[in-house]
């Protein structure tokens, strides 16, 4: 395990910057994922990380070792790619053991360290059967125990779930965190899912166009973003934005209730809703719609549990309101976070 250090990398091509001026410290054991949408540069960064690429600028330093023109081999990292890259005449067993046979590693070592690590990921009785006979998820632990034999500093892994059906990933993903929380290797973990990211990460790295937008726990970063993309990118459904003049409100669908939910006295920002379609999910009902009654006729999401007594209206304006707390402000110009504090729109306590 080590300290992985970016300090000021970019990546520029012939057409493009792929990554501008990145700097980030990845502590010792800690997963810290690089989310972000398609083209954003976060496989770029991964793969300059591995040694795939080579920095336009900057430094890449791994345990305090300056890494950055070190060929991938010599660099003691681990990767696992999205497609896992198993060798499909081989059994689980050899292709855990390949890259221990590839360093000419003794019999006895092979065995000790095969079995260690298939056990460490749970395939202790899937050693003698080969890719094809697994699942997904079992093809994925196969490929996490080949790169642990390695003994690695730092383990990369490059949207290793995104094969996999919905219910895999959700369960792959539960193994993916507990072989963390095992083996305590410092991991970088890209992905464009931002359940994975939530779900997964110490820290979150969020990029957008090659730069980093915000940097911090899962909490953090959808509590309190650092700027209206991160505000609508983090969320399902998204942040809901209100333009007032320089200034932009946001909150969260879950902290849009009907006004009547709140007990009396909660200090709350009334904001009118007109709703024109309601959307059940379960456990949930997302209600679509405007805001209005003197803010700008805005498109909103509420989202209300179906255990809360609701029937909404169709078309007809209804009090809605925003406990102050769960308020944020952006500066509408540059789309960065205001402090928390003196929101705008006129703060009135609820049924008062």
């Amino acid at each position: 395990m080590a300290q992985l250090e970016i300090r000021q990398v970019s990546k520029v091509f012939t057409d493009h910057t792929a990554v501008s001026n990145v700097s980030l410290t990845v502590n010792d054991g800690e997963f810290l994922v690089l989310l972000g949408p398609s083209g954003c540069g976060k496989s770029t960064l991964l793969r300059m990380i591995a040694g795939l690429e080579l920095p336009t600028y900057g430094d890449i330093v791994i345990g305090g070792r300056l890494a950055t023109r070190l060929q991938p081999k010599d660099r003691n990292i681990a990767m696992v790619f999205q497609n896992y890259a198993l060798y499909p005449h081989l059994t689980v067993y050899e292709n855990i053991a390949f890259p221990l046979r590839v360093r000419g590693a003794n019999t006895k070592n092979v065995d000790e360290k095969v079995r260690w690590a298939a056990g460490l990921v749970g395939l202790d009785s899937l050693l003698k059967r080969k890719p094809r006979q697994m699942s997904g998820g079992e093809r994925q632990r196969t490929a996490l125990a080949r790169s642990l034999v390695r003994d690695p500093d730092v383990f990369l892994l490059d949207e290793p779930l995104s094969n996999l059906d919905a219910k895999l990933r959700h369960s792959a993903r539960e193994e993916l965190r507990q072989f963390q929380d095992r083996v305590g290797v410092t991991s970088v973990y890209v992905t464009h899912d931002q359940v994975e990211a939530m779900g997964l990460g110490d820290r979150i790295v969020v990029m957008q166009g090659g730069t980093v937008r915000q940097i911090g726990t899962p909490e953090e970063i959808y509590q309190y973003p650092a700027d209206t993309f991160v505000a609508t990118f983090m969320g399902s459904p998204p942040m809901n934005l209100i333009q007032q003049d320089d200034i932009t409100l946001g909150f969260r669908p879950e902290n849009f209730l009907p006004e009547s939910n709140y007990p009396s006295g909660s200090d709350v920002t009334r904001i009118a809703f007109r709703v024109y379609r309601v959307e059940y999910l379960g456990g949930d009902r997302l209600l679509y719609g405007h805001v209005c009654g003197g803010l700008p006729e805005t498109p909103a999401i509420a989202r209300i549990p179906s255990s809360v007594s609701y029937s909404p209206v169709v078309g007809s304006e209804t009090p809605f309101a925003v406990a102050t707390a769960d308020l944020r402000r952006f500066e509408t110009s540059s789309g960065r976070a205001l402090p928390v504090d003196g929101i705008v729109v006129e703060r009135r306590l609820a049924h008062g």
